[in-house]
């Protein structure tokens, strides 16, 4: 009976020491979650700028998950309880030398298990990534395209193409888990044999005299404690080179952090926006896009930058918002470079409207205020500067719409002018607008030339990539971008000539004697 009481005493303060270990790890992992998954967030979202896909950049963003799943596991309990074999071992071995060199052996045996599981995984472990970035980049192609894929009619081909890369994920996966699960398996035989073993020489040993029967149960209890981390450890050798790859790659993730925490706050610019010899490669495949631009602007004027399709017009407009960082040279403002501007400035002082427009999932009043917590008439008045106000009134829930994902809610013309709204929310002093009348009609582009003037009245800065003329009615300077280089740059009366109207001659022949002559020719 007391040796009873006493086992059942020494598991119940077993049980409980595991349940406290259990639950330490998991609030370790939420502590590590809270305090990297906004920086790793942040990266996410800088990540597309360098030429990332949107799934490899989500990636990068699951790697938290990963580490706070894998401390909240068996992994580090096992990890932890590693340390504890030599006492164990030590112990079979006081109890006889024969059952401790067995023990050794068997736990050799299982380590030779362990490494030769690090081996085999590392070695699917990269196309393991890549199959899985590969799977959910069609994954979100897809999903992003899908009225194009309906209307065509081609969402089968979608699906077979998902279905290819499903199965090369799959392959991989199978592989890896092939790997663990055999070996866990051998593992799991070996430590069996192994207590088995003990079991036989403990009662061989037992009639030869040499111990105790006693000795027996105690050295298959020990031995069996002993040996459990490293199967536990193989068994969850998959969560392991997991971790340890999100680990290194999250650590990859946050050095490229700038701390921008100890830059000099300066004050709000209003003189003037400068482009030194800048030149910019796409992210990408770093082809030269921009190659020695340089212009100035100052409080008042406004930009219209023409060319063809590809010259480099939005590859401009990208490089001066720091989008696309610049290869040489520099953007300032007010004689700063961008470096030395913190973020504040940017969502204080810059307004930007791209040329595919993207709104956020929510009302329009926090897609105007860019889901600022500031006073609701300066959200009016830049819906009003913008000539959305009416029309925004008139829907049923008004500035509390909800315009669901992607703004799919509103038309495209109505998504560019709450976006042209949120460009010109708390009145910016560097305002970039690229092609901003696509989606207008006749009314929009009033409102977009009224808008243009007024922010040159009050002292901003303004640059449009056009390509419809009405576009350029406000502004006071055109620059001409073509293949890359700004080839042009100057007044707008001097850069944009009139186009002169040729006489019209009519020719009064018959038309047979018109065809007999383009015969003859």
């Amino acid at each position: 009976m007391a040796l009873s009481v006493l086992a059942i005493g020494l598991y119940l303060f077993q049980g409980f020491f595991d349940i406290i270990r259990s639950q330490i790890l998991i609030r370790l992992g939420a502590r590590l979650d809270t305090e990297l998954a906004p920086l790793a967030h942040k990266v996410v979202i800088e990540m597309p700028r360098y030429g990332y896909s949107t799934s490899e950049a989500m990636e990068r963003g699951r790697d938290v998950d990963t580490l706070r799943g894998f401390l909240s596991g068996q992994g580090p309990i096992a990890l932890f309880d590693l340390p504890w074999m030599p006492i164990y071992l030590i112990f079979v071995w006081l109890l006889h030398p024969m059952l401790g060199m067995l023990t050794i052996g068997g736990a050799a045996v299982l380590a030779v298990l362990t490494i030769l599981a690090e081996l085999l995984t590392r070695r699917h472990s990269q196309p393991m990534l890549k199959a899985t970035v590969a799977r959910n980049s069609v994954a979100d192609s897809n999903a992003r395209n899908s009225e194009i894929l309906h209307a065509m009619g081609i969402t089968g081909r979608a699906v077979k193409r998902f279905e290819a890369a499903n199965g090369r994920h799959l392959e991989c996966q199978t592989a890896t888990s092939d790997i663990g699960g055999t070996l866990s398996g051998l593992s799991k035989v070996m430590r069996m044999v192994l207590q088995s073993a003990i079991l036989g020489l403990g009662a061989y040993l037992a009639i030869r005299g040499d111990m105790s029967a006693g000795s027996i149960i105690a050295s298959s209890i020990v031995t069996a404690r002993a040996l459990a981390p490293v199967d536990q450890v193989i068994a969850q050798w998959k969560g392991v080179v997991a971790a340890r790859r999100s680990r290194i790659r999250l650590d990859e993730t946050l050095a490229v952090i700038n701390d921008t925490s100890d830059h000099v706050e300066l004050p709000a610019p209003h003189k003037s926006l400068s482009i030194e010899n800048i030149t910019t490669v796409a992210p990408s495949t770093g082809a030269v896009l921009l190659s020695e631009v340089s212009l100035q602007l100052k409080a008042g004027q406004a930009l219209g930058l023409i060319g063809p399709s590809g010259g480099g017009k939005t590859t401009l407009a990208r490089s001066i918002l720091g989008i696309w960082p610049v290869l040489r040279g520099s953007v300032r403002i007010d004689g700063a470079d961008l470096s030395q501007w913190t973020e504040s400035f940017f969502h204080s002082h810059v307004g930007y409207l791209p040329q595919d427009v993207a709104l956020m999932d929510g009302t329009i009043a926090d897609n105007i205020s860019v889901l600022q917590r500031r006073p609701t008439r300066e959200i009016v008045r830049a819906a009003q500067n913008a000539g959305i106000h009416e029309m925004i009134v008139h829907l049923r829930d008004g500035y509390q719409t909800e315009l669901g994902p992607h703004g799919t809610a509103l038309s495209a013309g109505q998504r560019q002018r709450i976006a042209l709204a949120r460009a010109l929310y708390g009145d910016p002093f560097l305002i970039v607008l690229d092609e901003p009348n696509s989606n207008l009609d006749a009314e929009g582009e009033e409102a977009l030339t009224r808008v243009i003037t007024k922010v040159r009245e009050r002292g901003g800065i303004v640059v449009i990539v056009a390509h419809r003329p009405s576009a350029l009615q406000a502004v006071d300077m055109v620059g001409l971008v073509q293949n890359g280089r700004l080839v042009a740059f100057g007044p707008k009366d001097e850069i944009v000539q009139p186009t002169k109207v040729l006489p019209i001659v009519v020719d009064r022949k018959p038309a047979t004697a018109g065809l007999k002559s383009m015969s003859a020719e």
